[in-house]
């Protein structure tokens, strides 16, 4: 890959990393819940997400996708289905106070339930895996080890989104020394609940055809 050719997907990474979707709300409900540091976990799992879906799109496998109506339909409702059920999860979350003492409590959470939590965000999401599809080609040299090129695209689009998901977590963190209301914390569950749900409703809405 050309250097020129990176310089231009490194652009067109960082408005696709900062563009809002369903990994920006999981990074944000994450931020705000259990902290920056912890909320890191959850951000490791989303770019596992990514990674894996760039791997699906290197085998081929995305090309099913897109070409078979019936594939892509069942990935379309599985991932709008558990973004519905996140967002239902979040709404119907207590409305606990959040203090600074409880920072500690918070960071007992299972690893790795907030990096599955964010692996399966961006896994279930096939319009991901439907963009990369039709981005990443126009990018690659044919007359270039393809290997080595997607390594570098995986390795560029994770650095990317890493800083943009962890912007994100970072901005929520910053909101915990504000809940310490349980009325505040309601309406956070409740707006975070809502987001996730019209996410997974678009996802729904979201054709083959794109």
């Amino acid at each position: 890959m050309a250097l020129s050719t990176w310089l231009a997907f490194f652009a067109a990474a960082w408005a696709i990393s900062f563009s809002p979707g369903p990994g920006a709300i999981c990074s944000m409900a994450s931020g705000l819940k259990y902290g920056y540091r912890q909320g890191l976990w959850t951000i490791a799992g989303l770019q596992a997400g990514i990674i894996f879906q760039l791997f699906i799109v290197a085998l081929g496998v995305g090309a099913v996708m897109a070409t078979s109506a019936t594939a892509f339909t069942i990935v379309k409702w599985i991932g709008a289905a558990y973004l519905v059920y996140l967002g239902v999860k979040q709404f119907r979350t207590d409305a606990m106070p959040v203090a600074v003492e409880a920072r500690q409590a918070l960071n007992k959470h299972p690893v790795r339930d907030q990096f599955l939590h964010g692996y399966l965000v961006n896994v279930t999401n096939p319009k991901g895996t439907m963009f990369l599809l039709a981005v990443v080609p126009q990018f690659l040299d044919l007359g270039r080890p393809l290997a080595l090129q997607y390594v570098l695209i995986g390795a560029t689009l994770s650095f990317t989104d890493l800083v943009a998901m962890s912007c994100y977590t970072s901005l929520a963190s910053r909101m915990l020394l504000l809940l310490r209301k349980p009325g505040r914390i309601r309406w956070m569950n409740r707006g975070f609940g809502t987001l996730f749900i019209l996410a997974g409703t678009l996802l729904a809405s979201f054709s083959h055809k794109g």
